[in-house]
């Protein structure tokens, strides 16, 4: 199972190799620390991962290589045919459609291309939601199986500090983010709306490219000591942190397909761990709270309606919200079994 990121933090991946390994596969995870990658993110970053991906497959005994978002798909393609292996493409995201490549055409066709050449050809494909599934059903008449990003608090965790370092001072309502911290978060919107909201800090939970930026913003406002910044956390520390917040937070703006389609993993996160949520209306996201009554959806971006709504999720106690529909429906123990069954189809349950 091949990725471009830090596996220690990608919590989609590791629950699907956690499934399958229960299902009695073997699992091999590769990710961007494992191939020791040198360029930074720009074209020779995904060339030289590429190439060092295909190697390390062609090195590698498996039965099938599990291509996870388009930029692991071209040397997990082409090492899956020279093996004869069976391929599955698993997309978190319309990645051409993500907003770093909005405003750059020629790159965002190069990935268009990979996807329109090999996407069809794979044995499996799946994603993370309906609304994805039908772009690609539109774009490149492929069926996608639907694997929603659902997720579980374990019976270990507790409600009380993981650690000092992950732990904000006792005070008032915790608004938490977590996620990466880059281009259309709504992160700086958050940090503007605490102007209006002296009862509460904001909790960001996570690295990326505006971590920085946001760091700067942040400490700019006079409310600067009630933000803090947490970075990168191991999953049983944001696991505590989640049932320790009051509100969670999950903005998108709407800059392209990507972030229009998305539904985040935080979402299930929040139904499990029960904190509401406010978040942006857009289609997937908007459609739990819709339905399930489970926090508010923003009116308009920016931080006055992200202050509105905070207002009115804080004027009803946390313990007012019932779960129970979104969990019966969001449930990871449901999903998981999709997973499954595409090895089943596979007739590849169970080899060594």
């Amino acid at each position: 199972m091949a990725v471009t990121n830090d596996l220690v933090t990608d919590r989609r991946v590791l629950r699907h190799a956690a499934a399958l390994r229960e299902a009695g596969c073997k699992a091999l995870l590769v990710g961007r620390n494992e191939l020791n990658v040198w360029s930074q993110k720009t074209w020779r970053f995904y060339a030289e991962y590429n190439l060092r991906l295909f190697f390390c497959l062609l090195r590698t005994r498996c039965d099938i290589v599990w291509a996870n978002d388009t930029d692991t798909l071209l040397a997990c393609w082409l090492a899956a045919r020279l093996k004869g292996k069976r391929l599955v493409m698993d997309s978190h995201e319309i990645f051409p459609e993500v907003p770093e490549l909005v405003g750059r055409p020629r790159v965002k066709r190069v990935w268009e291309r990979i996807e329109r050449a090999l996407m069809p050809r794979c044995d499996a494909n799946i994603t993370v939601c309906q609304s994805v599934a039908d772009y690609y059903k539109r774009t490149l008449g492929i069926d996608m199986v639907v694997v929603r990003n659902m997720a579980g608090i374990s019976s270990s965790a507790s409600l009380t500090s993981p650690t000092s370092s992950t732990s904000p001072p006792s005070s008032t309502k915790t608004l938490l983010y977590q996620g990466a911290v880059n281009l259309g978060r709504g992160i700086d919107w958050a940090i503007d709306a605490l102007g209006r909201l002296p009862q509460c800090r904001l909790v960001v939970a996570g690295v990326g490219d505006l971590v920085d930026q946001m760091q700067d913003y942040a400490a700019s406002k006079p409310w600067n000591d009630r933000i803090f910044f947490f970075g990168r956390l191991a999953p049983k520390d944001l696991e505590r942190l989640t049932l320790q917040a009051d509100v969670g937070l999950v903005m998108l703006e709407d800059l392209g397909l990507n972030y229009r389609y998305s539904l985040p993993n935080r979402i299930g996160d929040f139904v499990a761990a029960g904190v509401p949520m406010v978040v942006s209306d857009l289609p997937e996201m908007a459609a739990v709270v819709r339905k399930y009554h489970v926090g508010e959806i923003l009116a308009a971006p920016g931080a006055d309606a992200l202050a509105d709504a905070l207002e009115k999720v804080l004027s009803k106690p946390k313990e007012g919200y019932d779960f129970s529909a979104a969990r019966a429906d969001m449930d990871w123990n449901i999903e998981k079994q999709k997973l499954i069954a595409i090895v089943d189809t596979l007739n590849l349950k169970g080899k060594q």
